[in-house]
């Protein structure tokens, strides 16, 4: 896994539900906990573009509903900074649900737009996107 480019705002914390963009058979998922994240004492971890998830599926189909699954958070509401000054926002927060450890997409469509930050760190995920921006 690389690193990222841009100086990405972590937006989301845990506890936080928020949807995905994919077939997986997940609609609506819980933040439970964020894989590499490195904070103070009694804070709360914090998500954002490009990282991986530990998430609770709240809604969806029966077979993967109160599950624990990793996903890859595509989208946040919160504004981030590129490198070339840009700053990039989206209208919504997204995952996609990982279907292993190696970054490959449980889902074969992806709706909407995702990061380029993802998808230079997740090539699985760039392979399903529709549109990268």
């Amino acid at each position: 896994m690389r690193a990222v480019t841009a100086k990405i705002t972590k937006a989301l914390n845990v506890g936080c539900t928020i949807k995905t963009c994919d077939n997986s058979g997940a609609k609506v998922v819980q933040i439970i906990s964020v894989k590499r994240y490195k904070g103070r004492k009694n804070r709360l971890p914090k998500a954002g573009v490009g990282d991986e998830v530990t998430v609770a599926v709240l809604s969806g189909k029966p077979d993967m509903r109160k599950k624990t699954t990793k996903a890859v958070i595509v989208r946040q509401r919160k504004e981030y900074r590129r490198p070339d000054g840009t700053r990039i926002q989206f209208e919504d927060n997204s995952a996609v649900v990982l279907k292993d450890d190696k970054g490959n997409p449980k889902g074969t469509i992806i709706k909407g737009p995702i990061a380029k930050e993802v998808a230079e760190r997740w090539p699985g995920i760039a392979k399903v996107a529709s549109i990268i921006i």
